[in-house]
């Protein structure tokens, strides 16, 4: 089995369509970069927004490959790494064809899942400072593998004394981060950003529970220009629900504490489910 252990013992894993991933199974996967997944965070063996992961894999696989895997069989996937393994943790779910890249693929040919876990994560504490990098991801509505720039953006703002980068559009609009979704507040409302960029499962569930909740939300195109007259910013992502962002650019940003409690709680609000 590949796998990798951790500080209780028990087992994080490595698996193909359910099963222990061989050698055989990952060499062809090494340098391929046609594929697509999702990341959650796994708390009690159960998984916050689980329709939602399901639905992006869904969606993803029919633009990518003409055709998804039905949900139990993806369900199935999940459960098969779950099991046995620590209560708590972090997954990663993969969808590729075995063809790979650089080649036509068989039309009739299914895809495959490879399902990794490991150590559960919460991300940073912040508050983060970020540099705007002007960049648009290609399929920027699939949460595809193979994006070498969003870790040279990551690494550029770091060498500039920043925490990560953020994405501004050709437009000059705000989109969103590297591995991040982007929410402001602009004092009696969460704004979220008008523009073309990957819907996050956490930002999925965010939205969902901030209705139930009642707190009113815009989507509006936001600039640098136009940052003075916010009242706050968070990125979000399957790690986190809200880390505060202090400065973007040259632009300060209030700290608003309050938002990033409510987001918080308004990702609490959304109910653990077993896949």
């Amino acid at each position: 089995m590949a796998s990798s252990g951790n500080p209780s013992g028990a087992p994080f894993v490595v698996q193909r369509d359910g099963r222990a991933a061989t050698v055989a199974d990952l060499a062809p996967l090494a340098f391929a970069g046609y594929a697509h997944f999702t990341a959650m965070q796994v708390r009690g063996g159960r998984v916050r927004g689980l329709d939602l992961h399901l639905d992006r894999l869904r969606s993803a696989s029919k633009e990518l490959f003409g055709r998804a895997l039905p949900d139990d069989r993806m369900r199935s996937c999940l459960r098969a790494a779950l099991e046995d393994g620590p209560a708590d943790l972090s997954l990663t779910a993969t969808v590729y064809l075995p063809a790979g890249e650089f080649t036509v693929a068989d039309p009739d040919a299914e895809p495959e899942v490879l399902v990794r876990t490991g150590p559960p994560a919460s991300g940073p504490r912040g508050p983060l400072a970020l540099a705007p990098a002007e960049h648009e991801r290609f399929f920027p509505a699939v949460k595809h593998v193979g994006e070498p720039a969003k870790t040279h953006f990551l690494r550029r703002a770091a060498d500039r004394g920043f925490d990560d980068a953020v994405f501004v559009d050709r437009r000059g609009r705000l989109s969103e981060g590297t591995i991040w979704n982007l929410a402001f507040w602009d004092g009696s409302a969460v704004v979220w950003p008008a523009a073309e960029m990957l819907t996050g499962t956490t930002m999925g569930i965010v939205r969902r529970q901030l209705d139930r909740l009642g707190v009113p939300q815009r989507v509006r195109e936001i600039t640098t220009a136009g940052l003075p007259g916010l009242a706050g910013a968070v990125v979000m992502n399957s790690w986190t629900p809200g880390v505060a962002v202090h400065r973007i650019g040259p632009v300060s940003l209030p700290p608003a504490p309050a938002f990033v409690d409510l987001l918080h709680r308004a990702y609490a609000a959304e109910p653990l489910t077993s896949p």
